[in-house]
C-alpha cells in the first residue's frame, strides 16, 4: 500500500477510534487490530503528529499508581475526520469507475 495513502488511512482511524471515546496508545491499537494492524511504534508518531496538528489534545490520569497518557478528539480532529470521510468518498468513486462501472483496464 502507497505509504502517503496509508498515511492518511491511519489518521482517519485513530481519529475514528477517539470520535467514539478518549483513548491510550494500547487501547487504541486493541481497537483497530481486527480493522488494520499498527504498531506502538507506528501509532505514537501519528498522535504526536495530530497533536500538534491540534486534531487531538492529551491529559495524564492516574491509572494503576501510575499515569496514563490518554488522547481525545478536538473539534479540528472532527471536522478533519469528516474530510477523511470525504476524501474516501471521492476515491471510492475513481477506483470504482477503474474497476467496475467502465472497467477501462480490461
Amino acid at each position: 500500500m502507497d505509504a502517503q495513502f496509508k498515511k492518511g488511512l491511519l489518521d482517519a482511524c485513530v481519529l475514528s477510534v477517539l470520535s467514539k471515546e478518549e483513548s491510550y496508545g494500547y487501547k487504541i491499537i486493541s481497537d483497530l487490530k481486527d480493522i488494520i494492524e499498527i504498531s506502538e511504534s507506528t501509532l505514537y508518531p501519528i498522535l504526536k503528529r495530530l497533536e500538534a496538528g491540534g486534531f487531538l489534545t492529551t491529559f495524564t490520569r492516574q491509572y494503576g499508581g501510575r499515569l496514563r497518557k490518554y488522547y481525545a478528539i478536538t473539534r479540528s480532529g472532527r471536522h478533519k475526520l469528516v474530510d477523511c470521510e470525504e476524501d474516501w468518498r471521492e476515491m471510492r468513486g475513481v477506483y470504482q469507475k477503474i474497476f467496475e462501472d467502465e472497467n477501462i483496464f480490461k
